[in-house]
């Protein structure tokens, strides 16, 4: 069977998403998630297999949906549905694709989820951990794009000594590094233990798996160092933007000197005429 994770927006407006599918599929509310179950019918050749099964989706609020047991062409669909229901629509949906069976012990190997039992919460536990990794995956993918459109500006400016870009493009581009820093800064808490696992610490041994397989730390330290980078760009154009800015300053004093001793001269001649 199929599990997929999306993160398809910077957030949900979760009042009007909730209403939605309470109306269109009875949704409930698992603490700062939301639960769908959707029928589906397995045409499958084992008369045991070919009962009608239901699909857990899960909605968290930071724009990340986790599928269970729904088809491709399903997701799509319901993707699309909810769409009127996000903040940011990214431009590159960030996804990850696994399978999963019912087994004994709860593990993950090979992109494939064993689950232990057929509970929710179980599933739940798992989700938390899937969605937070495509989050993941969308800081990186923002991280990764402006550092791409900047990585010429520390070479131009240790070849050229400044950087050649009006005042208005160094703004603009500040202001596009300070909206990049600041909306993972304000979000970086999405990818600490979630809240859930307080009252389900019994769950938590599922979440760690998907953590450890889908290496979060690691991503987490590498996307961090990337921050680091974005500060060290915003700064270095602030320099620069210092620099223009008391550069102008220092000719505008300069021309009004040479003004002045202009019209002191011209003074001068006239009393001597």
């Amino acid at each position: 069977m199929r599990c997929a994770a999306y993160c398809t927006a910077t957030a949900f407006d979760i009042p009007r998403l909730l209403n939605y599918l309470r109306t269109n599929y009875g949704a409930t509310r698992l603490r700062e998630v939301i639960h769908i179950k959707i029928p589906v019918m397995e045409q499958l050749e084992t008369e045991e297999n070919a009962e009608s099964k239901g699909a857990d989706v899960f909605f968290f609020p930071y724009g990340a949906v986790v599928c269970w047991g729904l088809r491709d062409d399903q997701e799509r669909r319901l993707l699309q549905e909810i769409r009127e229901y996000e903040q940011q629509h990214l431009e590159v949906i960030e996804d990850d694709m696994f399978s999963y069976i019912y087994g004994e012990q709860a593990k993950i190997e090979d992109d494939e989820i064993t689950l232990p039992d057929k509970d929710i919460l179980t599933k739940l536990a798992f989700s938390h951990g899937l969605a937070q990794s495509v989050k993941l995956g969308a800081f990186e993918q923002t991280i990764q794009k402006t550092i791409h459109l900047t990585r010429e500006l520390p070479e131009f400016l240790a070849r050229q000594g400044s950087i050649r870009l009006s005042r208005n493009d160094i703004r603009r581009m500040m202001g596009r590094l300070f909206i990049d820093r600041s909306s993972i800064n304000l979000h970086q808490e999405l990818l600490d233990t979630p809240e859930f696992f307080w009252e389900h610490s019994d769950l938590e041994p599922y979440y760690a798996q998907v953590a450890h397989y889908l290496d979060r730390e690691r991503r987490v330290s590498v996307l961090n160092q990337r921050l680091v980078i974005l500060q060290e760009l915003f700064d270095m154009l602030a320099a620069e933007l210092n620099h223009q800015h008391s550069s102008r300053l220092e000719w505008t004093i300069i021309w009004l000197i040479v003004i002045e001793v202009v019209l002191h001269l011209v003074t001068m001649a006239t009393d001597i005429i």
